[in-house]
């Protein structure tokens, strides 16, 4: 089936708002940040509001729905879209573009192969060393390697000399789908609980502290409840249009991005243990006119898609490999202490 995307045509923004609830009971628990924990504020009237999940922790989110850990592939309706795969030195699989650190800048990527992704990135972008950066260009190189830099931004900048001809680290592409999830009138919900050592209560064996993990623990928890919990997603349509990209490549793109939207407010809304919600439902706040095709219609649409696209995309699999040590395969998780993917943005934690 084919998507119709004609009220896009002409708006340099798409602009949702999903309503969310928690699944269960009333309370949730936010993401949180190394030193101040969970980030409270006041909005402009003065209403108590709550950042539940940034921007750069959102991106990882979006991605994580579109790849199947299992298979080691994008999922099902995805497939043949780009992807850099890192295998390490007994061919077994390591990570990707899709889940790894900085994407395509991964240094696990850019280190992989003796620098082959450097070379094809200085062959397509080496002539832009001494001029001004022709994102064009660039676009071009991100949609053959990996789709996923041209929607949630990639800085390709890595220091020494053999990385010289990838434009001098001038090379920052701005997130194009960007999401966050605030609450607000939020009061705090506080609890605790106890690490319990059914062995002894106290400091465990002679000698042992409770920072060793012996004896019981007590600590403090703070949850959240919320009557106005929302979802903001916008699609910069102005700058993937300011690509020039072929017809068919820029409705893949476009329609790669509403999938994410869909997918993740569909399978992605278990942010943490205590952090379970699901959408009531969505506003398109921009354009008016605009409906979001449902989850089925995308699944559907979106084989005829990419193989419309292959010709001028020339989507590419490519696959490196890493010889060195210090990562297993577990890809990136979606949440938790390493959602930091983006060069633009502070790491996000639990």
């Amino acid at each position: 089936m084919s998507l119709d995307l004609a009220a896009l045509d002409n708006a340099p923004r798409l602009l949702l708002r999903a309503r969310l609830k928690p699944l269960q009971g009333t309370r949730f628990q936010p993401t949180g940040f190394p030193e101040i924990g969970a980030a409270q504020y006041e909005g402009p009237d003065g209403t108590p509001m709550l950042l539940v999940e940034s921007p750069q922790s959102m991106a990882n989110r979006m991605e994580a729905v579109c790849w199947d850990k299992a298979a080691d592939d994008w999922v099902g309706p995805l497939k043949g879209l780009s992807v850099i795969k890192v295998n390490d030195k007994d061919g077994r699989s390591l990570t990707n573009s899709v889940l790894e650190a900085h994407r395509i800048n991964s240094a696990y990527i850019l280190e992989a192969s003796e620098g082959k992704m450097v070379q094809l990135l200085k062959d397509d972008l080496s002539q832009m060393d001494e001029r001004p950066i022709d994102y064009r260009t660039v676009a071009a190189s991100l949609l053959r390697y990996d789709v996923g830099s041209i929607l949630h931004g990639v800085f390709l900048v890595k220091k020494g000399d053999k990385w010289k001809g990838i434009s001098e680290g001038r090379v920052r592409v701005p997130r194009a789908l960007s999401a966050f999830i605030e609450a607000a009138n939020v009061k705090v919900v506080s609890s605790g609980g106890v690490k319990n050592d059914h062995i002894k209560a106290s400091k465990g064996e002679e000698g042992r502290t409770s920072s060793e993990g012996f004896g019981n623990v007590p600590f403090p928890r703070d949850e959240f409840v919320s009557p106005d919990i929302n979802a903001y997603f916008n699609l910069d349509l102005a700058q993937l249009r300011g690509y020039d990209l072929p017809e068919s490549a820029y409705l893949a793109v476009v329609s790669l991005a509403l999938y994410k939207i869909r997918a993740f407010l569909e399978y992605g809304l278990r942010l943490r243990t205590a952090c379970d919600l699901e959408c009531d439902r969505i506003e398109i706040q921009r354009p008016t006119g605009f409906e979001l095709p449902a989850l089925s219609d995308l699944e559907q649409a979106f084989p005829n898609l990419i193989n419309a696209a292959k010709p001028d995309a020339k989507f590419e699999l490519t696959t490196v490999t890493y010889a060195g040590s210090g990562k297993t395969n577990r890809g990136k998780e979606a949440g938790g202490s390493a959602d930091e993917r983006d060069g633009n943005d502070e790491e996000d934690g639990d």
